[in-house]
């Protein structure tokens, strides 16, 4: 390194940026704008020990440094890394610091590399702690748990080297047959957007310039609309209008700019006919212009190359992309020839130079430039400790009662009685954990019969069968399952699906997995993994007749990545429950509920369907009066929000402060007093509840378009003692009542809106308002 750098800590990083732009060369600056290599390609495993390689070392020569390097600790079968091969805990912290070392020592100014890891539900590494799936975390409609537990996951991705944290926040589930459902927090923008925030939070730290040593930069992803994709098919088109783009699909990512985010990933999709990651309109339009965004926006792997076959060529491909407001790249062969683009004088250098400076101003807010290296700061046992518990909770708070008979549960087997766990998901830890993870070490977690016999009361059997495969139709086990079921006092049956990555999985070359109809691999869910139908296989199905038929009460228990389509178990299963994925401790967490040592607490944050020909089947589409089907109900098999509990709840009649007010009022130089609504909720049942009360608002004339049926606008989450009551106040502002007009901005129209209070989107009490276009009260 010939040329010192700047290192005053105390000038503002934009100075600090600026001055380092002035001294670089443009293939520095090229450099910096890249993130082409896979990161477990710069090692390779010595004996104990780890070296880097050629490869890596004459990746980093090319730009004369790097801007960032992808999956240095990433494990699992795509990558081909394993438990032999990778990086552990132990290691992470020092191959890491190889790595920045010889980037800081080998190039001529010497600027540190960001290294970025995958964080979707807990660091994806060797080691890493695995957290429930992002539907998982949406099912406890608790966004202060979830921040608390992002934290701790950031300060282990620290702790080992990394400083960028990849995290699904922003795709909304609009189709369940998509694969990677289970990333998404829910369908709701305004859920979405509370645990977006929360993830922001968490991961990053207070606002402000620098993060902290133990908190990461978060990247969101993925903008936009990818949830909304045609079919349900990964990486599809979106035929989204304005509207719909503004009020469900970028609710969450402007909650996430708000409250911090360094950066965001464009989406795969496209937008109206224009993919996300050339899309100007979207990346500097609104994102920048409108929304005032300063952060980094990274592409989705190899999405830069997809624009080759739009563009002509790689370098009109990746100068394309730049020009939109894309920054940094992942994987693609375009971005490292942008010198030629400025050359050829497809983008101008100081597009170039904008984009760089945007990643040298993360690196600035890092810390990068003063603590290059991570050393032996290491993650207290702890903490440690703490996440693990927090993963368990998780877990115990998004487990949902779908369904019940009033009596059944919580389980109450007697001494000498017997519990029968059944069903291919109830001894699997690796089914239960997601997409998007590291192989676990031998003896990490619990799976449903693990924790089924540990919650069991002494003197209670519990037996196992697996009855049948994850997939296929093989029935040569149900026969044991049936009579191990009709000798029980209770079954617990335990299905769904999984998005465990196997060894003999195919994948795409940007990771998406490639799974045939009839491939031998339990994968049913995860990237790549779309469906065409939402019902359980076959063997499953079959497998809950015979068991059903048993008459042994049986509740069933679906672990899974999207909400499956069951068909009415009314009078033949005692119970329904939902897990998710709930992580390595969810067998733990859902033996808790099983056996009453904790109340079930998760509402749904998507409507499950009657069947895949159902859809789309979310609460808050556009109301336009039609009847439904002739053949089955319109309504969704168990709404948005619902979730029963081993009490009974009642809610009084909302009341409103006001049943008039003015337009004007929601504005910034509204009235003094705030517009409130408040209901009494009594828990009339003989266990203690903690229960979800939801707002939700609908419009019932005025405006300029179709209303949506209802829309969620606000929560609140209150503990009950047996008998007791409380009331709910939430205030009604703009946030609550506005809507995207057809001028093109947020406001309050007049008109009549209904506010309602309940336990779901389809049970709630109203009370009227109008809004009118006079002045409202001072």
């Amino acid at each position: 390194m010939s040329e010192p750098l700047f290192r005053d800590p105390g000038m503002p990083v934009a100075d600090r940026v600026r001055d380092l732009l002035s001294r670089m060369t443009l293939t520095e600056k090229v450099g910096q704008v890249n993130q082409r290599m896979y990161g477990w390609d710069a090692y390779e495993r010595t004996g104990s020990d780890h070296r880097l390689t050629d490869a890596f070392r004459k990746e980093v020569a090319a730009g004369d440094g790097m801007g960032a390097l992808y999956g240095l600790q990433r494990a699992d079968p795509w990558s081909g890394v394993t438990a032999e091969t990778g990086i552990g805990a132990a290691d992470g912290a020092r191959v890491s610091d190889a790595v920045q070392r010889h980037v800081v020592e080998n190039t001529r100014l010497g600027i540190p590399v960001l290294l970025v890891e995958e964080m979707p539900h807990g660091l994806q590494a060797l080691d890493g702690t695995v957290l429930p799936v992002n539907l998982s975390v949406g099912a406890t409609w608790n966004p202060g748990l979830y921040e608390e537990a992002v934290a701790l996951a950031a300060a282990q991705l620290r702790a080992r080297g990394g400083h960028v944290a990849l995290v699904s926040a922003l795709d909304l589930v609009r189709d369940p047959r998509w694969g990677r459902a289970e990333e998404c927090f829910g369908e709701d923008p305004h859920l979405a957007a509370r645990f977006t925030e929360a993830l922001v939070r968490g991961v990053q730290g207070p606002a402000g310039e620098a993060i902290a040593p133990d908190r990461a930069a978060v990247v969101l992803k993925h903008f936009a609309g990818q949830g909304a994709t045609v079919g349900g098919r990964n990486s599809a088109a979106t035929e989204l209008g304005e509207r719909e783009l503004r009020e469900i699909h970028l609710v969450a990512a402007l909650a996430g700019v708000r409250a911090g985010a360094a950066g965001l990933m464009a989406a795969y999709n496209e937008f109206d006919g224009v993919p996300c990651v050339a899309n100007r309109r979207l990346l500097t339009g609104i994102l920048r212009e409108e929304w005032g965004f300063d952060g980094l926006v990274m592409a989705d792997g190899l999405a830069i190359d997809r624009l080759v076959r739009m563009a002509g060529d790689p370098v009109a491909a990746g100068a394309l992309a730049l020009r939109a407001g894309t920054d940094l790249s992942l994987w693609d062969d375009c971005y490292p020839r942008l010198a030629e683009a400025v050359g050829r004088g497809l983008v101008e250098e100081t597009a170039l130079d904008t984009a760089v400076g945007r990643v040298l101003a993360l690196k600035f807010r890092l810390g990068l430039f003063e603590r290059p290296y991570t050393g032996t700061r290491e993650l207290d046992p702890g903490r440690l400790e703490r996440l693990e518990r927090l993963s368990e909770r998780v877990a115990r708070e998004s487990v949902t009662l779908l369904e019940h008979d009033g009596t059944t549960l919580p389980l109450t087997v007697g001494r000498g009685g017997t519990v029968a766990v059944i069903g291919p998901n109830a001894d699997s830890v690796p089914h239960q954990i997601g997409d998007y993870t590291a192989p676990q070490r031998p003896g990490t977690g619990a799976g449903v019969l693990a924790g089924v016999r540990a919650a069991a009361p002494a003197g209670t059997g519990v037996v196992y069968a697996r009855g049948c495969g994850l997939v296929g139709r093989d029935l040569s086990g149900v026969p044991e399952a049936v009579a191990v079921a009709a000798s029980a006092d209770a079954v617990v049956l335990v299905l769904g699906g999984s998005s465990a990555r196997e060894s003999g999985t195919r994948f795409d070359a940007n990771g998406a997995a490639v799974v045939a109809a009839g491939n031998p691999v339990e994968m049913t869910c995860g990237e790549g993994v779309d469906l065409a139908e939402l019902g359980l296989p076959e063997g499953q199905s079959a497998l809950l007749d015979a068991v059903t038929a048993t008459g042994t009460p049986v509740v069933v228990v679906l672990v899974q990545g999207r909400p499956h389509a069951l068909p009415d178990l009314t009078g033949r299963a005692a119970a329904v429950l939902s897990a998710w994925y709930p992580g390595p401790w969810g067998g733990r967490a859902l033996a808790d509920v099983l056996f009453g040592a904790a109340e079930p607490q998760g509402r749904l944050p998507v409507s499950v369907p009657r069947s895949a020909a159902h859809l789309p089947v979310f609460y808050n589409g556009k109301d336009h009066g039609y009847r439904g089907y002739v053949d089955q109900p319109a309504t969704a098999r168990h709404p948005f929000g619902h979730g029963l509990s081993y009490t009974t709840v009642v809610y009084d009649a909302p009341r409103l402060s006001r049943a008039v007010a003015g337009a004007d009022s929601f504005g910034p130089d509204g009235g003094d007093a705030p517009l409130r609504c408040v209901v009494r909720v009594s828990n009339t049942g003989g266990r203690p509840v903690r229960e979800t009360v939801q707002l939700y608002v609908r419009r019932v004339s005025g405006g300029t378009t179709w209303p949506r049926v209802r829309e969620l606008r606000d929560f609140a989450r209150v503990e009950l003692a047996a008998g007791e009551s409380t009331e709910v106040a939430f205030t009604v502002d703009a946030r609550t009542l506005a809507s995207f007009t057809q001028e093109g901005r947020w406001a309050v129209e007049p008109g009549e809106f209904a506010i309602g209070t309940g336990r779901s989107s389809a049970h709630t009490g109203e009370t009227r308002l109008t809004v009118t276009a006079a002045p409202g009260p001072r």
